[in-house]
């Protein structure tokens, strides 16, 4: 079965959205969404965090997914450019 970290990026975004969403009242699954959810690092500069609205919520959750998977597609395409580089070179790199 072939990897595909945009998958797995995809779900780790959804679970984190999906963690936060129904504990968010627990300190450590609220640090938790806030340590690894990227939008949510530059959210305080558009709105308070603190009293957020659902709809608000709700686009940092889909902005959460949308990196994740995002960055799961950046190392899909690194790892597709350094194999196609190793099989020009003959396996050595």
């Amino acid at each position: 079965m072939k990897k595909s970290f945009t998958l797995y990026g995809t779900m780790l975004g959804l679970l984190l959205c999906l963690i936060h969403y129904f504990g968010h009242n627990q300190d450590s699954l609220y640090l938790l969404f806030y340590s690894l959810s990227v939008p949510a690092w530059f959210a305080p500069m558009f709105t308070n965090v603190y009293e957020i609205s659902m709809g608000k919520m709700f686009v940092i959750y889909v902005l959460t997914v949308a990196s994740w998977a995002l960055i799961g597609y950046v190392i899909d395409r690194f790892s597709v450019v350094r194999k196609e580089r190793q099989g020009r070179t003959g396996g050595a790199a």
